[in-house]
């Protein structure tokens, strides 16, 4: 079922989108060559816990961590490790969901480590792109298959991959709810995107294939091809004339 949400709701929503963006400013400030991403999961983890939240992922289907650390190939949900070090030229995607008072927010931002290759800046860029042209289309009146479209269009020209098997989603108190947020779509078809809808919008592209593989833990998703990867999200509430980016600061980025 999809629902659109209270006031009360989003205030929450946002608060729980404040401790997100400033879980990830905090996460930012660690990534560097030769620390774990087990490191960068305790980091979030404490600093979620000071906030007076919890974390979304944690516990969720049985996922071992509070933060999705991807690495160079994997795509999404990769499992935190003292194993994983990180080194110079890397990228590193960091998806944090917080709870607040029953309300969840979730954003992914693929960073880099330290200097890294012209095409891997290519990926980062044109995938950030991406996010903010289907969050053009992210308005009531609008529909779902606008935002996938926008995002497909951005990453076309480039020759990359998007993977249809993993989408964005709705958000409110579940992290996943009602609609599917495809990355790729038909203009004016899909679901009617309504004023105060809450969305989890975020694109995932590959520099090569669309292709992916779910390795033997059930959860580190992998480019088919290996190739590199990245993950940009953010959660936006709907407005009749445009979006607000939940996942930000106080100071709430509107369009």
């Amino acid at each position: 079922m999809i629902t659109t949400k209270s006031e009360r709701e989003l205030e929450l929503m946002r608060r729980a989108g404040e401790i997100v963006f400033l879980t990830h400013e905090a996460v930012k400030k660690e990534i560097k060559p030769g620390v774990s991403t087990k490191h960068l999961n305790d980091v979030a983890h404490a600093f979620i816990l000071s906030q007076d939240a919890t974390p979304s992922f944690l516990g969720y289907n049985g996922f071992p961590a509070s933060i999705c650390a991807s690495v160079n190939e994997v795509l999404v949900h990769g499992i935190p490790s003292e194993k994983v070090i990180l080194k110079e030229g890397d990228i590193v995607s960091i998806d944090i969901g917080a709870i607040y008072k029953g309300y969840h927010g979730d954003s992914a931002w693929t960073y880099p480590v330290g200097e890294i290759s012209e095409e891997a800046k290519l990926l980062l860029e044109v995938t950030e792109k991406s996010l903010f042209a289907g969050l053009e289309k992210a308005k009531a009146g609008n529909r779902l298959g606008d935002i996938g479209v926008a995002v497909s269009d951005a990453v076309k020209p480039y020759g990359f991959g998007v993977p249809i098997e993993y989408t964005g989603h709705g958000i409110g108190t579940s992290m996943h709810e009602d609609p599917a947020v495809p990355n790729y779509g038909i203009a004016g078809k899909g679901v009617l995107l309504r004023k105060n809808m809450t969305l989890a919008i975020e694109p995932m592209v590959q520099l090569g294939t669309h292709r992916t593989e779910v390795m033997d833990d059930e959860w580190t998703v992998k480019s088919k091809d290996r190739s590199l990867t990245a993950h940009f999200e953010h959660t936006v509430l709907i407005k009749d004339d445009g979006y607000e980016i939940l996942t930000r600061s106080k100071e709430a980025f509107t369009h």
